[in-house]
C-alpha cells in the first residue's frame, strides 16, 4: 500500500508519501480499499500537534473516507469484504489502504455514492449533532450558519431547511453567499463588508437569529452574540478563523442565551446508540434528496499537499475531495 505518513508534527510539508505495509485488521477492525477521503479542518491541525486528538507518531492522517471491505477480523459479523462502506476514525485515511474499528465503519445504502460517503459523516454528523440534538431546534426558528460555504457549513445548512428552519447563510464573499443561495439559503450575509449587527437586525426584524452555528469564532464572535433572539443557542463548533474568542457572560443573562459546546467526536464516543440513529436520520434524508455534500474539488490521494494548500487559501465551497485510482 501507499500512504502519507505523519513522522513530525511539523505541519503539512513534512508529510512524505511512502509505500507502506499493507495492515491486516486484528479482532473486531476492517480494511477497507479507500476510493475517496476528503479534507477537514481537524486534518490540518492534527499534522501540526493542535487537535484534540493526538496519535502517537508516525501516523497516516485521514478521519473520513470510504470505499470497499478489502478484509475482516475476527469477531466482525456483519460487515464482509466487497461492502461499500464510509468510515470514520482519526487517523489512516491518506493511503490506498486503512484498518479501523469495525463499530466507526457505515454501510453504504443502495445508491448512496462511495464519493458522497467519503464526505457524508464528519460535516454532517457534526452539524445534525449540534442543530438537531444540541440546539433542539424547531420548524420555523432562523439559524444563522456562519461561514456557510465551508464543509460543516454547506451540511449545517442543508439539515436547517430539512429540518424547516429558514436559514441565514453568513460568508466572507458574494461569491460565496450566491452559492449558498444555489444550495437553499433563505438569505445572505457578507460578513467580509456588512455591518454584522445592522445586517442581522434587518434580517430578522429585530428579533435575532433564533440559533448561531458558528464553526469560525474569531472577531465574529461577539458582534453575533449580542443580536442573538432572546432564549437563542450559541453553537460553539471550531475555531476556523484561527482565535478563541471570549465573550462578555452578561450578554448571556440579558438574552436568557445559552452557548452551546458541540464536540462530535466525543459524542461519537460516548453515545453510540444516539449516534447511530443520527447516521440513520442522514443517511434517510439523503436517500430523499434533502442532503448532498458540495463538493468543490477532487484530486489524485497524491495530491494532497495541494489540496491542504486549497483549504488554506480560504476559498473551498463545501468539500475536497482525494481519490485513489
Amino acid at each position: 500500500m501507499h500512504a502519507w505518513l505523519c513522522t513530525t508534527l511539523d505541519g503539512v510539508d513534512a508529510l512524505t508519501w511512502q509505500e507502506l505495509p499493507t495492515p491486516e485488521p486484528k479482532a473486531g477492525e476492517v480494511r477497507i480499499a479507500v476510493e475517496a477521503a476528503s479534507l477537514n479542518f481537524p486534518d490540518l491541525l492534527i499534522v501540526e500537534g493542535k487537535y484534540q486528538v493526538k496519535p502517537p507518531l508516525p501516523f497516516v492522517p485521514g478521519a473520513e473516507y470510504a470505499g470497499r471491505v478489502d478484509a475482516v477480523g475476527e469477531g466482525v459479523k456483519h460487515l464482509k469484504p466487497g461492502m461499500a462502506v464510509a468510515a470514520i476514525g482519526t487517523t489512516g485515511g491518506f493511503g490506498t489502504h486503512a484498518v479501523v474499528r469495525a463499530d466507526h465503519v457505515m454501510p453504504l445504502p443502495p445508491g448512496f455514492a462511495v464519493r458522497d460517503g467519503a464526505a457524508f459523516a464528519f460535516t454532517y454528523g457534526t452539524s445534525h449533532h449540534a442543530l438537531i440534538d444540541r440546539a433542539q431546534l424547531k420548524p420555523g426558528e432562523t439559524v444563522l450558519v456562519l461561514g456557510a460555504a465551508g464543509g460543516v457549513g454547506t451540511a449545517a445548512l442543508q439539515i436547517a431547511k430539512a429540518a424547516g428552519a429558514r436559514v441565514i447563510a453568513a460568508a466572507s464573499t458574494d461569491e460565496k453567499c450566491a452559492r449558498c443561495l444555489e444550495l437553499g439559503a433563505d438569505a445572505t450575509l457578507n460578513y467580509g463588508t456588512a455591518n454584522v449587527r445592522d445586517a442581522l437586525k434587518a434580517l430578522t426584524d429585530g428579533k435575532g437569529p433564533d440559533i448561531v452555528y458558528d464553526p469560525v469564532g474569531g472577531d465574529l464572535a461577539e458582534p453575533v452574540f449580542r443580536s442573538i433572539a432572546w432564549r437563542g443557542r450559541y453553537l460553539v463548533v471550531g475555531f476556523a478563523g484561527g482565535g478563541i474568542p471570549a465573550l462578555p457572560w452578561n450578554l448571556a443573562l440579558l438574552k436568557g442565551a445559552s452557548v452551546v459546546g458541540v464536540f462530535w467526536g466525543d459524542f461519537v464516543r460516548r453515545e453510540p446508540q444516539a449516534y447511530a440513529a443520527a447516521l440513520g436520520e442522514l443517511a434517510r434524508w439523503y436517500g430523499e434528496g434533502k442532503l448532498r455534500p458540495v463538493i468543490d474539488s477532487v484530486l489524485p490521494m497524491s495530491g494532497l499537499k495541494a489540496a491542504y494548500a486549497r483549504m488554506g487559501s480560504r476559498q473551498v465551497t463545501g468539500k475536497l475531495l482525494l481519490v485513489n485510482p
